[in-house]
C-alpha cells in the first residue's frame, strides 16, 4: 500500500511535523548506545531531544532506512546477552548537539526519498546546524 503523501514513510508514518520543532529550546539530549564487551559505546542508535518544557522528540532510523522523528519518551536500557547491551542516558556533551544545549531551534529542513519518506532532518541553531540522517540503516549526527 502506497502512502497518500509522498514525504511520509509507508511503514512508520509521518511522525512529528518538523516545523513544530522551531522555537523549542534544547535543554538535554538523551541517547541509546550499543555496548559490546568492554569496548567503548558505539554511536547513538537513538537520540531524544528534550526541550525546556520537558517535551521529548525521538530521532532514530526505521527498518526501511527512513528517519523517524516522533514524540516519545526514552526507553530503558536492556541486556542482549552475548551480543552486548544497550545503554540509555544523557549524552548532551557527546553529540553534535553539545554546543546547542540552551539554544532554540531557529529553522528546520528535511530531505525525503519517494519510497522511504524522511531521510534527513537539519536543525538550525544560533551557533550552527546539526544534521540527523539515516545512513546505511544507522543514525548519523553531524555538524553542518
Amino acid at each position: 500500500m502506497e502512502s497518500e503523501r509522498p514525504n511520509v514513510c509507508p511503514l512508520h508514518g509521518g511522525g512529528v511535523a518538523a516545523q513544530s520543532l522551531v522555537g523549542r529550546l534544547l535543554a538535554e539530549v538523551v541517547g541509546s548506545r550499543h555496548v559490546y564487551g568492554g569496548g567503548d559505546p558505539a554511536e547513538p542508535l537513538d537520540v531524544w531531544l528534550i526541550d525546556d518544557r520537558d517535551a521529548t522528540v525521538h530521532v532514530t532510523t526505521g527498518s526501511d532506512g527512513c528517519l523517524i522523528v516522533e514524540e516519545s519518551q526514552p526507553h530503558t536500557g536492556y541486556d542482549m546477552g552475548d551480543a552486548g547491551r544497550v545503554t540509555v542516558g544523557a549524552i548532551s556533551n557527546e553529540t553534535p548537539f553539545a554546543d546547542h544545549v540552551g539554544e532554540s531551534v531557529l529553522a528546520v529542513r528535511e530531505e525525503h526519498e519517494p519510497n522511504t519518506g524522511r531521510v534527513a532532518l537539519e536543525l538550525s541553531f544560533p551557533k550552527g546546524r546539526v544534521r540527523c540522517e539515516s545512513w546505511a540503516g544507522d543514525l548519523r549526527l553531524t555538524l553542518v
